[in-house]
Parts: C-alpha cells; sequence; structure tokens
C-alpha cells in the first residue's frame, strides 16, 4: 500500500502497556466484586469513562467520573514493565528520516498517554490525540478523522496501525488504510483490513514522489 501519513494507536501497538493496564482495571474488577476476566475482555481500544459507564450502569455520571479519575491517577503513576513494542522506535525514526508525517491516536487521557509514551522513550509525534479530543472513542471514526485532519490528510492518505478490535473497527470507519498488528486472531475486523503483522519489525518503508510504500516482510 502506499500512503502520506501514519496514525499509531499507544498502548499495545507502539508501547507494551498491558501489565500496568490489567493492574489498574483486575483491582478495580475486584473492588467492585465484578468478574476481572469480563472486565479485561471489553475494555481494550475503549476510553476508559466508556468502560466505567458499561460496568456502573445506574450510577451517577458524578459516580462515574470519581471512579475515573481515581482509575486515570493509577495508571499514569503505574508504568512498571511499560516499554516500547519491537520495532516501534525504528519505524517512528524511519518515518521523521523519509520526513512522513505521523500522530498517536489513542483511547487513552493525556495523563495516562504522556506517562506510557514517555515510559516507551518513543520519539515525539507531530501530533497527539487523546480521549479529551473527541466526543465519541473508538470503535466510532472520531478520533482518527481528527488524527487525519490535523496532519492535514485525507483519511483515505494515511494508515492506521491498530491491535485492538475497537481501533481496528475505528480505522475502517474513518476511511483509512488499517494495519493490524498484534490483533487477537478472532478479531473479525481482520477480514477488512489491508496488512496483518504479528510485529512491526515486519514492516518496511519505501519512498515514493508523494509519500510511502509499506510493505510487509514475510514471516
Amino acid at each position: 500500500m502506499e500512503c502520506k501519513g501514519f496514525l499509531f494507536d499507544l498502548d499495545g501497538t507502539l508501547v507494551d502497556s498491558l501489565p500496568a493496564v490489567e493492574r489498574a482495571w483486575v483491582n478495580w474488577a475486584v473492588a467492585h466484586e465484578i468478574e476481572p476476566q469480563e472486565v479485561l475482555d471489553f475494555i481494550h481500544g475503549k476510553q476508559a469513562i466508556t468502560s466505567l459507564r458499561h460496568f456502573l450502569q445506574g450510577k451517577s455520571e458524578a459516580e462515574i467520573q470519581r471512579e475515573f479519575d481515581e482509575l486515570e491517577r493509577t495508571e499514569a503513576s503505574d508504568t512498571q514493565g511499560v516499554q516500547a513494542m519491537p520495532g516501534a522506535s525504528q519505524l517512528l525514526e524511519r518515518l521523521d528520516a523519509l520526513g512522513i508525517p505521523w500522530a498517536i491516536v489513542t483511547s487513552g487521557t493525556v495523563p495516562i498517554a504522556h506517562a506510557r509514551h514517555r515510559a516507551g522513550q518513543l520519539p515525539q509525534p507531530q501530533v497527539f490525540i487523546t480521549a479529551e479530543q473527541v466526543a465519541r472513542g473508538k470503535p466510532q471514526p472520531d478520533a482518527y478523522l481528527l488524527g487525519a485532519s490535523s496532519l492535514g490528510l485525507e483519511p483515505h492518505e494515511c494508515v492506521v496501525v491498530e491491535d485492538a478490535p475497537a481501533g481496528l473497527e475505528s480505522g475502517l470507519a474513518a476511511g483509512c488504510q488499517v494495519i493490524a498488528v498484534n490483533a487477537p486472531a478472532d478479531t473479525l475486523a481482520l477480514e477488512d483490513v489491508d496488512m496483518v503483522l504479528t510485529s512491526l519489525t515486519q514492516l518496511t518503508l519505501t519512498p515514493t514522489l508523494n509519500g510511502v510504500r509499506v510493505h510487509k516482510l514475510t514471516d
């Protein structure tokens, strides 16, 4: 495929934050007497406030906001074990060297996303889209539409790189080209994406007159 810009999810795509995410949510689930696996099966790729509203149906928005504030503090302060995914830094550095614009588009909030970005020691994106900037989170297309427009590009000129089902659906709904990396094998959206990877190390980039051509190395 060919593109003019990249839109990257953060958690599970550029940084491995799974241990920190699961610690926070398992502790939250236990405290609320909810089966932890049920929570873990729901949360990935979605805004935290969306997950809290799902599991705290019947609670007031004020109560849900208090839960969100506490969970945000917990996740932003716990970066133990958070590190860059294999190939992530090298891919971003290659894009910078080629002059190809790229953005991080995450369902996390500013405190959490920036803490994990720092922990992963990743290059700085030109654009950093977080949960606060969109009315509707993934799987709705809003975040990736905003990411593309913030780079000055049309959605079809961008490649979305995602691991979570909700994020893949968001990229497809936005009209972007989509690469799935480390996505669950039973993800329905895998039938519709443009490329499926097990690691970012499989991607190679070749400059073109108007952007970059994206290749997948064979397994």
